[in-house]
């Protein structure tokens, strides 16, 4: 299904073994897996993508593709791409909040697994019926089913991931690997989160760790958050509990025996003795 000269959406059925190969272009792609579980393949990343999930993805850099070795079943998925121009046409100046790139987000993320939910599911059976019944398919109600998948996107789980994704197609700006540590070292994620951010694999995210930092990821954000606690403590009067959630911690006790294991006080009793 084509709309202003560009392909909108597609039905496509796949006979394993297989490799789906998304070429590098200025698009995103959302892939809804009807059928099959499927491989994907990004640059230095890999991850299943079970039955009852989709997948979300920006094509700006190349090297991504889906795959299934296995020759027991067919794969049938459904593609929703979206393109800049066909956006800025349907909403001309009024972008949804999920297309606006977020003023404190610092991440080059290009894909993130989708767990889908009824609402998704039954928005997918309803564009099956279109396939069912072309000749109803016209350009109206196209741009009605690309604002209705946006709409459901934005309501997911994944929102905050999607709208760095999906942003990026207007906003291609990217971080280098310091900037992003450095963005979100005080945030409330682990090493897998911004291993995700930096688009490596966790291997190849503590390998570059280690070559810029000379530490471990591991060591080396823990410090610089008990750091910025022990600067809290002395120059605020927040509650210990609100400064370990703003250093990144989300576990007072775990806070309280790492604070304890390098300063040798408990967080409390550094701040009685400073002041």
């Amino acid at each position: 299904m084509d709309l202003f000269g560009e392909t909108l959406i597609q039905k496509v059925i796949l006979k394993p073994p297989f490799e789906f190969p998304f070429s590098r272009s200025n698009r995103a792609c959302f892939l809804f897996s009807l059928q099959g579980e499927l491989q994907f393949y990004g640059e230095d990343e890999q991850f299943d993508i079970p039955g009852n999930y989709s997948l979300l993805l920006n094509c700006m850099n190349g090297g991504k593709k889906i795959s299934n070795s296995e020759a027991s079943s067919q794969n049938e998925i459904v593609i929703i791409s979206f393109h800049p121009n066909t956006l800025k046409k349907i909403y001309e100046r009024d972008f949804p909040l999920l297309l606006q790139k977020q003023k404190n987000s610092t991440s080059n993320q290009s894909n993130e697994k989708i767990n889908n939910d009824f609402l998704i599911k039954k928005y997918i059976e309803g564009l099956l019926f279109y396939f069912e019944n072309p000749s109803l398919v016209n350009e109206d109600i196209l741009i009605l089913k690309l604002k209705e998948i946006i709409l459901l996107l934005s309501q997911t789980q994944n929102a905050e991931t999607i709208q760095v994704i999906l942003s990026q197609l207007f906003s291609p700006a990217t971080y280098s690997f310091k900037q992003i540590i450095e963005a979100n070292i005080f945030l409330q994620v682990g090493v897998e989160d911004l291993a995700q951010k930096t688009n490596l694999s966790v291997s190849s995210f503590k390998r570059e760790f280690t070559k810029l930092y000379n530490d471990s990821p591991a060591n080396y954000i823990k410090n610089q958050r008990l750091e910025k606690a022990a600067e809290l403590l002395m120059v605020s009067d927040e509650r210990v509990t609100d400064i370990a959630f703003d250093c990144g911690f989300n576990d007072l006790a775990n806070f309280t025996k790492s604070f304890h294991e390098k300063f040798d006080l408990t967080p409390t009793n550094y701040r009685l003795k400073i002041k």
